[in-house]
Formats: C-alpha cells, structure tokens, sequence
C-alpha cells in the first residue's frame, strides 16, 4: 500500500531520519522528521493557479504543537489546541524567514506549510526539526523551491559550541543560536547571548553551517528517492493562466464551460448543471447495472486497509490507520481528575472524563485553504466516532483516568470519522485503556434508481457526492455503538435500511479482522510515560486528617512525595505520578494518618521536635509520639540532643498508647540500621503495685483503709508514723522517705 522512502544519519549523537511516503500522500509533498524521540510531521501543498489579479507570494507556514506529543491535555473549557501561541507564532516565522526566499521571483501560487510537533521526548527542541521537516518536504514536492535549506541550534560552554542542547539549557547558558543555511549560504541567523566576543558570534555561525551541511545533502537524498517532477515555472508566471488539469474529466468540464462563454449567466448555469448529470448519470448507471464502481471494486468491496499501533514513541497510545486513500493518526493521553472537561450548560455544570478531538486540515484532501479552530463539520465529525467509542469504555471505578483521543486526518477520499472510529480504538488499547471490545466504522451508500438500488460499502467521496444516501454504522463484533444516516431522496424503505444494517456489519467484521492484524486487545500495561492512578478508599471521619487545616497536611504531602493526591467527599482517594515510588510514597503516608498504630510494631519516623526530656517523632504519616531520652539508646543519654536531631529519620517501635491516644516511643529497641527488633537487655522493671498495697511502703499500714479524713490519724508523708496521705505540714514528717523532694522511686525515674 506504502511507498516509503526513508533516509537517515547520525548528528549530535542522535539519530536523524526523514521518511516519506506513508503519510498524507495527498498533499505536493510530506515528511515526517524524527529526531531523538521528537517527531515533527510536515505536510506541504500549493495552488496549482493563481487567483485573479493576485500579485505578491502567499506563502502561510503554520506550526503546532499537539498537546499529546508531550503527554499532556491541554487546560481550559475546550481541552483541545486553539488559536497559536506566541511559541508557535515565533516558530511559524522561523521556517518562514528562510524558505520565502528561495521561491523565484514572479512565482505567485499560494503554498501551505503545515507543521505538526507529533512527539515531544523533552530534549530533542521541534522547532530546528520543523524547519528541517519543511524543507524537506518542499523540496520533494515539485514546487519551483531553490532549496534545500537545513537548520540547527548551537550553544557555547566553556569555550565550546554544543550541537542542538536543549533550548533551556541554551538559553541559560552563554548562546542559544539558531541558524538556518542551504549547503552554500546562511539564510537566517537568530541568537541571543551573553556579552560574546565577533570572533566567538562568528565561530557559533560557521560552526552551524558545516553541521546543517549534512542535512541538507540528507535532504538531497531523500529527493533522488521521492521528488516529485517539478512545475513548469514559466508557466507559474503567467498570472491569469489556468494550470492543465489531470484528468479527461475536468477537461471536458473545461470544454463545456468554453462553448457556452458567450452565453448569459442562467445558461451558462444550466450546462454545468448539465455536465454534473452526465456525470452522475455515468457513475450511477454503471453500478445499478453491477458494474465496477469508479475504483474497480465490487459493491461490497472494502478497500485495502493497513493498520499500526506505537506509531509515536512518546505518546501514551498512538495508531496510524489507513483504509485506501484515507488515514487518520489517531493518538491516546490519559490524564488525572483535573483533566476533566468541565461542561457550562442550560441543565448546569457536568464533567466528562472522554474527549475525542478531530482535525481536518487542508493538505488531507491536497488543498491549500484554512487552518485554525475546529469547522462545524470537523466537531459533527469527532462528536460521531466520541458515540461510536464511549459503550466501550471501562468505567471509572475500573479506570480513573481521563482519556483524550485526537484523531488528525492526513488523507481524506471517504468517511475519515469512520477512520477515526478505527483509528481512535486501536490507539487506546495501544494506551492500555481496558476497553470492552474493539470497535470499527464503515460507512455505506446508496444508488437508488426507481424501483432498482445498489448499497455500496466503504464509499469514496465522489460516490458520496454522486449517491443517494451516507450511511455510517459503527460498533463491536456483539452490536452497533452508533450510527448516522443523511440521504438525498425522500426516503428510504425498510428492504433499503436492512440490506445496508446486514451489508454494514459484513463491512465491520472485515475492518475488525485488520485491526486485529495490529493490536487484538488492550496491552496489560500502560505507557511508560502515562501516570499511574491508583486508589484507595478512607473512613469520611478522617477526610479532615489528610486535609489538614487550610489543606496544610495534603499540601505537605503533594510537595515532600512528587505525587498529585486528589480526595473527594466519599473518602476515595487518587493517587497519581508517572514514577511508582512516588505513589508509594504518598499511599504510605495517607495510611499512616488513617491507620491506627499498633502495639509493639516498628515504623519509620522523623524527629520533628525535642523537648528536655525526650524527642517527639512523626510516624505513619500523621502521628506523633514520644521517645522519652531513657528510651533513645541503652546506654545513659544525658540530654536527647546527644543521640538524635531535629529532621532526623529513626525507626521507633510503640511501646503503648494510653487512653487518650498520647503514644510513647522506643528507639533502643529497634536497629537503626535495619530496622529490625532488638532484645531488651535491660533489667525488668519492679511492677508497680496497686494503689491499696501500699501502706507499708511507708513503715506504717495503710492496707485499705478508707477512714474519713477528719479522724486525723492517716499520718503525714513524712513516713515515719504511718505512710498515709495527711494533708499536714510536711514539716511533721521524719523517717526514711518523709518529705524529701528529690526522692523518686527507681521505677518512676523513666516516666
């Protein structure tokens, strides 16, 4: 189905490939630049005439970045890329500064370039690959460009020029230029630096020539491959000349409107009506009569379909489907909670965690013409393959993610939202999304000639134009997801809507056996570089813990972990971050605020205040407790400041938790280094004893006696008479204990 030409080299330690042939092969001339893991897709097509009375070169370079190619979906109401930023704008005059040039003189045709930035790997910049990728593709496509041109960027370190760094690591540095240049003359120079010498200025404008050089004799070899012929350029001047058309058909229309030029409007009316007839006349008669149809296939012929998944190596999901001469690049991201559209309506707000954007630009069907926001048709056309893909969808419980799908078609002769359906389908199960099941389109017409009719499967765009009736159905190999009827007659009958339904699900069983080809079911794993979501689910009653107070705990949280932590009014809590350890990370702290801490366990903790007789330490992610300084290490600690700091990471084991939740800690008892339980080589405690027994500690006999105070005789502290609890002066006592302040029993001094 493809003709690829592809050529490659090495340059500044990565490699370089320009690939031709297997996308958009509607437009002059197309490319697709792959630096790294960046990937740039450059689509080039020109006016074969020149409008009347037109007299300068309306040459338009459009250059975007698609959010996907880094991962991302984008912010905002509309979630979809809009009008073009300052970057791109910038850009877009970049590629221009240097091509406009190389256009002869005279030469008034108008010219698209139409860049996109497909994937983004964060080190390899797109906007030297893109003037490369334009370049590249103007100068295969036949355009009387005196090309070509190839670019670079050059950074300078410590008396070094750096070959393509990183626009920010350049811009930070000393220079960050970019130059532009055929293999014999520099064409555009854009730079800024920082105080450097003529002589350094010079050395970064030569050293970049010699390196876009080797580009440029890249380019060459691509165009001995696939360059196409080249325009007549002296008939390109002529300003009011029509170029020859293609086909015998557009040739007879020519002829029909020469013989009828001296006629008034109205008749001149009536014969291109009359022409488009024949036309029709010709198409439609020939399939009634079961001929083949314009392409050679029979009436329920599909035509050749090419699937592929992974297209895109930074994208979380990517497939490029191609069905005859349309073909869609579809791609996946997935995203957190926040990346939900939120919807402003007549019936309130509502949230939606599935987008699907289509983009249609000109150079898909080979046209130079608009290129901007969505056209009405373009949002009817991504609304149907949304209806087609969303019976399929896991739900959120099963998968919490937001899932953007961009379906971006670069060739169009019939049904591209059908392609898109496809296409949209294979890029998610590419991006791990558990769909039900795959889905596939097709869209069927309908030759309707009194009582005769032909339904066709898999139209072209002429017989869309020229039939009765577009039929798009779409669904699974259990049943249809959705579908879209637009007919030219009055209407159709129940034989009529039965043989397209039954012609239509033979269609997508064959499109489902392609697809299949490429990519079966969802891959078990996601991208590499999707984030990881995963939930957990808390009582409500401690909703507040992990908030904290002004949200101060799930801030602290967000910011010491990596990890975004989303908890809604249920207490499920979503736990996101491309690397894993970080969600680990932020799951180990929410446990440890919800979980309650249990007796004779070891965890991590950090020492986060110390008081005279001890350290309080954080543990299980919201709690605090106490190592008193007799529990930091076996041997004497004089002052806690001698064994741990402030900050510090300890392993604690919990010795008891008291009625009131007040935990208390030790750290002698547990390896520092391994955290594993240490035997307590210290000698028992003496038990304490109940309250009633101790009478005779003091010489005398308390026992249990409950006298009343006022009988006086339950003796001072003193000890010397009785032991009792007397309120009296404490000058009364005498004896071995009596009223001595410093005195603490052995087994209280811990406490």
């Amino acid at each position: 189905m493809f003709d690829v030409k592809t050529v490659s080299m090495e340059w500044g330690g990565k490699t370089l490939t320009l690939e031709t042939g297997r996308i958009a092969r509607q437009a002059d001339g197309a490319v697709l630049a792959t630096y790294g893991e960046t990937v740039v897709l450059c689509a080039v097509t020109a006016a074969k005439s020149v409008k009347e009375g037109q007299d300068f070169f309306p040459l338009t370079v459009h250059y975007q970045e698609k959010f996907f190619a880094a991962g991302r979906i984008p912010g905002g109401f509309f979630k979809r890329e809009r009008g073009a930023t300052e970057k791109e704008t910038l850009v877009s005059r970049l590629i221009d500064r240097p091509v406009r040039p190389l256009f002869p003189e005279g030469f008034y045709n108008e010219i698209n370039v139409i860049a996109h930035v497909m994937s983004y790997d964060g080190e390899i910049e797109p906007d030297v690959l893109a003037t490369i990728a334009a370049s590249a593709a103007l100068t295969i496509s036949g355009v009387p460009f005196m090309g070509p041109i190839g670019a670079c960027r050059v950074g300078y370190e410590e008396g070094e020029y750096t070959l393509n760094p990183r626009q920010d690591v350049a811009a930070a540095g000393a220079l960050d230029l970019i130059v532009a240049a055929t293999g014999n003359a520099v064409m555009m120079v854009e730079s800024q630096a920082r105080e450097l010498s003529e002589e350094v200025m010079l050395g970064a404008v030569i050293f970049a020539h010699d390196e876009i050089k080797k580009v440029v004799n890249l380019i060459i070899d691509l165009a001995e491959q696939a360059a196409k012929e080249p325009w007549d350029i002296a008939a390109a001047y002529k300003l009011t000349d029509k170029s020859a058309r293609s086909n015998a058909l557009n040739a007879a229309r020519d002829k029909a409107k020469e013989a009828f030029a001296s006629q008034d409007a109205q008749t001149q009316m009536v014969a291109i009506k009359t022409v488009k007839k024949v036309e029709a006349d010709i198409v439609r008669g020939a399939i009634i009569k079961g001929e083949p149809r314009i392409d050679g296939r029979s009436n329920t012929q599909v035509r050749p379909i090419e699937a592929m998944v992974g297209f895109l190596p930074r994208t979380h999901g990517s497939s490029l489907f191609t069905r005859g001469e349309t073909q869609a690049i579809c791609t996946t991201t997935l995203g957190t909670k926040d990346s939900e559209q939120m919807i402003d309506g007549l019936e309130g707000l509502s949230y939606s965690n599935f987008m699907l954007h289509y983009n249609f630009p000109p150079y898909s069907v080979g046209e130079v013409g608009r290129f901007g926001a969505p056209s009405r048709r373009d949002t009817g056309h991504g609304k149907l393959a949304w209806r087609a893909l969303q019976a399929v969808l896991p739900t959120k419980e099963e998968f919490p993610y937001t899932i953007r799908v961009v379906s971006d078609i670069t060739e169009s002769n019939g049904s591209s939202s059908m392609a898109t359906v496809c296409g949209g389908a294979l890029s998610m199960m590419d991006a791990g999304v558990p769909i039900a099941r795959p889905v596939s389109g097709i869209a069927m017409g309908l030759i309707l000639e009194g009582e005769k009719f032909t339904v066709l499967s898999d139209i072209l765009g002429d017989e869309d134009h020229l039939g009765d009736m577009d039929f798009k159905v779409a669904g699974t190999s259990e049943g249809i997801t959705t579908m879209q009827m637009d007919i030219k007659v009055a209407g159709i009958t129940k034989e009529i809507f039965s043989a397209a339904l039954n012609q239509a699900k033979e269609g997508r069983a064959h499109i489902l056996g392609e697809m299949t080809k490429a990519l079966g079911s969802s891959r078990s794993e996601l991208s590499a570089h999707a984030p990881r979501i995963e939930t957990m689910q808390i009582d409500k009653s401690k909703i507040r813990d992990i908030i904290g107070t002004g949200g101060k705990v799930i801030r602290e949280i967000v910011a010491e972990t990596g990890a975004k932590v989303d908890i809604d009014d249920e207490g499920l809590i979503k736990i996101s971050s491309s690397d894993l350890s970080q969600i680990e990370a932020a799951r180990a702290w929410i446990a440890g605020i919800v979980e309650e801490a249990e007796v004779g366990k070891v965890y991590d903790g950090k020492v986060v205040n110390i008081v005279d007789f001890g350290a309080f330490v954080n543990f299980m992610g919201g709690k605090d407790g106490l190592v008193h300084v007799s529990e930091m290490k076996n041997e004497r600690v004089e002052r806690p400041t001698d064994a741990v700091s402030e900050g510090q990471a300890v392993k604690v084991k919990v010795l008891e938790i008291d009625q009131r939740g007040k935990v208390r800690l030790s750290m002698r008892l547990v390896d520092q280094e391994t955290g594993e339980e240490l035997e307590d080589t210290r000698p028992p405690r003496e038990p304490r004893e109940p309250r009633g027994d101790r009478g005779d500690r003091g010489g005398g006999d308390r026992g249990g006696d409950r006298r009343p105070r006022r009988d006086g005789d339950r003796g001072g502290r003193s000890g010397g008479g009785g032991g009792g609890r007397d309120r009296g002066p404490r000058s009364d006592g005498g004896g071995s204990g009596g009223g001595d302040p410093d005195h603490v029993p052995a087994f209280l001094k811990d406490d």
